[in-house]
C-alpha cells in the first residue's frame, strides 16, 4: 500500500526541541498512576462532563479540554475563541476506530499495529458509521461541531489519561470530544499552569499530571492523518518517527 500527500516538503519542517521539566524531580504525565486512582480521576471526569460540564485533562502531546454536550462543546469554542470550522476531535482507542471509522481491512490493521506496535500518538480522519450505536445518544450539534465532510477525527496513543478516558467512554457508551487547552491558534500548553485564565476558567473540573511527555517548544500535538488519501493535515508530536514507521511497516509515506 502506497500513498502519498501533497503538503509542506519535510526540509521545511522545524525540527521538533523537546521543553525541559524545570526541575528534574518535575512530574511528567508519562509518570505512572496508581490504577484505581487513575479510574477514579477519570470517572469523576466523565461524571462532570455527563452533567454538561468541561474538564481540563493532561495528555503526553498537550493539556486538552474535553465535553460530551451542546452546552460544553459551546463553552469549549467561546473560551479557545475557536472557529466552529475547526471541528473537535474525538477521545479514541482502536476498539472505537475500528467499530466508527470507514476503512478498508489493511487499513484497520494499519491503525491497530501503529497503537500497539509503535506506541506514538496520532489522529486517525476518516469517513464514520454515524448510525453506529455509540453516536445514538450524542446531540446532533456536538458531532455536527466535531465532524467535517463526512469525516471524524480520532485521537490515539495520548498517554494514559487519555487512554483511560476512551476506555471508560466505550464503557459507558457517552463519546467525548475536545481540542487542546489553549487560546485557538496560539499553541499547546503542556502544564496545567500555563493554560490561558479565560480556557482554564471555562473548566469545572481539570487534573495536573505535570508536564506533558511530549512537551516542545514549537507548539505542536498529535499529528493529524487523514486515512483517506494520507495527507498530513497536521504535523505533530514525533513526526519524523511516525512518518519513518509507516513508510518501513506499510510503505505509506507521509508527507507534512
Amino acid at each position: 500500500m502506497r500513498a502519498t500527500a501533497c503538503t509542506a516538503r519535510s526540509d521545511m519542517i522545524e525540527a521538533e526541541t523537546p521543553l525541559e521539566p524545570a526541575s528534574p524531580d518535575e512530574r511528567r504525565t508519562k509518570d505512572p498512576v496508581a490504577s484505581a486512582q487513575l479510574s477514579a480521576d477519570v470517572a469523576a471526569l466523565l461524571d462532570a462532563l455527563a452533567d454538561g460540564g468541561v474538564a481540563l485533562a493532561p495528555l503526553d502531546v498537550a493539556y486538552a479540554i474535553l465535553a460530551a454536550t451542546p452546552q460544553g462543546i459551546r463553552r469549549i469554542f467561546d473560551a479557545k475563541q475557536r472557529s466552529y470550522e475547526k471541528p473537535s476531535g474525538m477521545f479514541a482507542n482502536y476498539t472505537i476506530s475500528a467499530a466508527l471509522h470507514k476503512l478498508a481491512d489493511e487499513q484497520h490493521t494499519m491503525v491497530e499495529e501503529m497503537v500497539t506496535a509503535v506506541g506514538l500518538p496520532f489522529s486517525v480522519v476518516a469517513p464514520f458509521r454515524e448510525d453506529h450505536p455509540f453516536l445514538a445518544k450524542v446531540d446532533p450539534f456536538v458531532l455536527q461541531s466535531s465532524s467535517k465532510a463526512g469525516t471524524l477525527d480520532m485521537l490515539l496513543n495520548a498517554g494514559q489519561m487519555h487512554d483511560e478516558i476512551a476506555r471508560q467512554a466505550w464503557a459507558r457508551q457517552m463519546p467525548v470530544f475536545g481540542s487542546s487547552a489553549n487560546l485557538s491558534l496560539t499553541g499547546s500548553k503542556y502544564r496545567l499552569g500555563d493554560i490561558d485564565a479565560a480556557v482554564r476558567e471555562a473548566a469545572d473540573i481539570a487534573f495536573d499530571y505535570g508536564l506533558s511527555q511530549y512537551a516542545n517548544h514549537q507548539g505542536r500535538s498529535s499529528t493529524i492523518i487523514d486515512f483517506r488519501d494520507y495527507s498530513v493535515i497536521r504535523v505533530g508530536v514525533r513526526f519524523e518517527q511516525l512518518r519513518q514507521a509507516f513508510k518501513d511497516r506499510f510503505s505509506v509515506i507521509l508527507q507534512g
